[in-house]
């Protein structure tokens, strides 16, 4: 199964695809394991496809070799006159992010390796926070150095934070939260607690994401399917 490290060895792309109705839903997601399940891209690592919980859409977590694979994939004919006209008639927004992976934060209990699989139960949140350019490295390290304080929340698993390098259907410089917790209650949970019950430094590590990111949006998932190209 695909693993998350900040090594720096795969370009990771993200790519996500907004849709208003359950049915539409069905037909990305049946779209998305067929292009998973015949990809043979020079370059392409690992995909894996996540089904929308609290919102239509889907997300495509994909490791690539390099941004010239990636590239290459775009201007291909297959890409530009299958793929994109097929997912535009079911979508009501496509955003493909180019990410480099710079922070892990793991519970001990996932024993230092980030696994993303849909033979995991994982509940998984991803936000996209955009951000003036000047400032994506200080909300890099408020999503990530400065949670620490996570490895403590009941349910937390990880948090994955992707430094956006470019991107189709976003304008600016971005930052992306990849987290996973062991149920939808236990997110609830840490996202109901009032602000003054709230610890010290989770306080102070989220009015600074708040301060610095100028939009942020973010939708809740299952992941339902995975390949990787050795498999």
């Amino acid at each position: 199964m695909p693993k998350i490290a900040a090594d720096g060895e795969y370009l990771t792309v993200l790519n996500l695809f907004s849709t208003d109705a359950p049915e539409k839903q069905e037909s990305l997601l049946s779209a998305m394991r067929e292009i998973v399940d015949s990809a043979a891209y020079p370059g392409w690592i690992s995909s894996t496809v996540h089904s929308g919980v609290d919102q239509p859409g889907t997300a495509n977590f994909i490791q690539w070799r390099s941004s010239e694979d990636l590239e290459a994939r775009y201007a291909g004919e297959e890409f530009k006159h299958r793929t994109l006209p097929l997912f535009g008639e079911i979508t009501t927004a496509i955003r493909l992010l180019q990410n480099e992976v710079v922070h892990t934060l793991r519970s001990p209990a996932l024993g230092g390796v980030t696994e993303i699989s849909p033979t995991r139960d994982d509940y998984t949140v991803i936000e996209v926070l955009k951000v003036a350019e000047k400032e994506q490295a200080d909300l890099v390290d408020a999503l990530g150095p400065s949670q620490e304080w996570l490895v403590e929340v009941p349910g937390f698993r990880s948090q994955t934070v992707l430094r956006g390098l470019r991107a189709r259907g976003v304008d600016g410089a971005f930052v992306v939260t990849y987290a996973q917790w062991d149920s939808k209650e236990a997110y609830d949970a840490f996202r109901a607690v009032p602000e003054a019950d709230r610890s010290a430094a989770r306080q102070k590590s989220e009015s600074r994401v708040a301060t610095l990111a100028t939009e942020r949006d973010s939708n809740t998932y299952r992941v339902v399917h995975t390949r990787s190209a050795e498999a």
